[in-house]
């Protein structure tokens, strides 16, 4: 993955989730814990618990976005042969890009993805789901695909 890695193609993400939080400010932070409404942030705070669940783990952190269409991926890993792309969603709603990198014949070393929401393991058309507590297995997961 680091051989195709453009650096002009990024996100951010901190290295501790608690931090993230404690940077908004006072009416988001009691939103976030008095009320439970995690609103505009839900996305973006799910998203890093899964970055750095994936860093702790050991993996890298590869983003993609296709410059002319709507196509990005959050993060992708690989196995021996096969590259795998990863969609974290605050709800556990289709996942466009993914399914579109999975059947398109522009990218024939993606076979299946991986989407982490807030619901139970599973797969359908080639999309294994983790729940959110589960994405630091997930290196060891795709171990199991060159044995």
């Amino acid at each position: 993955l680091r051989g195709n890695y453009d650096e002009t193609k990024y996100k951010l993400y901190m290295a501790d989730t608690g931090f993230l939080v404690a940077m908004l400010d006072d009416e988001a932070q009691e939103d976030l814990r008095a009320y439970k409404n995690l609103g505009v942030y839900k996305g973006a705070l799910y998203e890093n618990i899964a970055a750095e669940a994936l860093k702790k783990a050991g993996c890298g952190l590869y983003y993609y976005k296709k410059d002319d269409s709507t196509l990005e991926e959050d993060f992708f890993m690989r196995t021996a042969d096969n590259l795998v792309p990863v969609e974290v969603k605050a709800t556990n709603n289709m996942a466009r890009s993914l399914n579109t990198l999975i059947n398109s014949d522009k990218y024939p070393d993606i076979k299946f993805g991986i989407k982490v929401v807030g619901g139970n393991i599973g797969c359908n058309n080639n999309v294994y789901t983790f729940p959110y507590f589960c994405t630091f297995l997930l290196k060891e997961y795709l171990r199991s695909f060159g044995r």
